[in-house]
C-alpha cells in the first residue's frame, strides 16, 4: 500500500530588529528512495532571492541562499508532494563478529561516533552492553529501541533543540528528537551503525483524501545489521506510508530545517507551521 502526500513546511523567522544580510540553508525538500517519490517539489523565500540547490554529504537536499537587503522577518516555505511506501530492506544479517570488522567500522565511522547531540556516555554504554550481550545485532537493535520508549516520556516543550541525548534521558522526557538522539546513543554504543532522519509524519492513519492536517517535523532513526532498517523510537513501530524523509545525518545539527547566520539586530522569533494532506 501507498500513500501521496502534500507536504508544505513554512519556517517564519521575525528579527527583533533590523536585518542588513543573512546567509541561510534550508532543508525542507524530501528525498527520493526506494521507498519514497518526489512527484513535485519547491522552495519560496520572502524577501525574494534565488536559492541554490545541491545535495549535502549526507544526500539531503539543500537550498542555500543569501539575502543582501534589510528585512525585519525571513520566510521559507517548501511545498511538496510525494508517494510514500513501506520500506523493504534485504534478507541480510550481519553478526557481531562483522559489525565489529575493522573495515566496516571505518566504512561507518560517522555514524558510530559521539557528537554534541549523541555523547558518549558510560551509563548508557553498560546498558548497550547487556542488551549486546543478550540478542543477536538485530534483536539488540529493536531492544534498544523498546529501552529509549521506557526511558522517556513524550512531552512537548519539556526540551529543546539544543538538548542532548544524555539530557533528556536524564529528565525523562522529550519530543521525537531526543527519542531518536537516545536511540542513537545506544545503537551506536553497541556498535551498530545509525543515523539520524528528520521529516514528517501524517498524524492520522484513516485521513480521507483531500483532508488537511496540521502536522509537524518528526524525528526517527535508521539503523545498519546487513541492510538499512527505519524504525521509529517515538512511536515504536518502523517506518510505514505515513513518514515522509526529508534529511538524514548524524544527529538534528545535520538535518535543521532551516538554520544560517545574520548581521543586524539581535536574535528574534521562530514560528513553524507544517501542513500535511492526503491526496490518495
Amino acid at each position: 500500500m501507498s500513500w501521496r502526500i502534500r507536504a508544505e513546511h513554512t519556517s517564519r523567522y521575525r528579527y527583533a530588529g533590523p536585518v542588513y544580510s543573512s546567509y541561510n540553508e534550508a532543508r525542507v525538500t524530501p528525498l527520493t528512495t526506494t521507498a519514497q517519490l518526489v512527484l513535485d517539489a519547491s522552495v519560496k523565500v520572502e524577501p525574494s532571492t534565488r536559492p541554490y540547490r545541491y545535495l549535502d554529504y549526507w544526500g539531503s537536499v539543500v537550498h542555500a541562499f543569501d539575502i543582501q537587503q534589510p528585512h525585519g522577518e525571513l520566510v521559507v516555505t517548501g511545498r511538496s508532494v510525494v508517494e510514500t511506501s513501506v520500506p523493504r530492506p534485504g534478507s541480510t544479517a550481519a553478526t557481531w563478529s562483522q559489525l565489529d570488522d575493522a573495515l566496516l567500522r571505518d566504512d561507518h565511522a560517522e555514524v558510530l561516533a559521539a557528537t554534541a547531540w549523541v555523547p558518549a556516555d558510560e551509563r548508557i554504554a553498560e546498558i548497550a552492553a547487556e542488551l549486546r550481550a543478550a540478542n543477536d545485532p538485530e534483536t539488540a537493535a529493536r531492544a534498544a529501541v523498546a529501552w529509549v520508549r521506557d526511558q522517556l516520556s513524550y512531552v512537548s516543550g519539556s526540551t529543546g533543540v539544543h538538548t542532548s541525548a544524555v539530557e533528556a534521558w536524564e529528565g525523562g522526557a522529550g519530543v521525537c528528537q531526543d527519542f531518536a538522539h537516545l536511540a542513537l546513543a545506544a545503537l551506536r554504543a553497541m556498535g551498530i551503525p545509525a543515523r539520524y532522519c528528520s521529516g514528517y509524519l501524517h498524524p492520522n492513519a484513516d485521513a480521507g483524501v483531500g483532508m488537511t492536517m496540521e502536522g509537524e517535523s518528526h524525528a526517527w532513526v535508521e539503523y545498519w545489521t546487513g541492510d538499512w532498517h527505519a524504525v521509529d523510537p517515538t512511536i515504536g513501530w518502523p517506518i510505514g506510508e505515513r513518514h515522509v524523509l526529508v534529511a538524514r545525518g548524524r544527529d538534528y545539527g545535520d538535518v535543521a530545517p532551516l538554520k544560517g547566520v545574520f548581521h543586524g539586530g539581535p536574535t528574534g522569533d521562530l514560528q513553524v507551521k507544517v501542513n500535511l494532506t492526503r491526496l490518495g
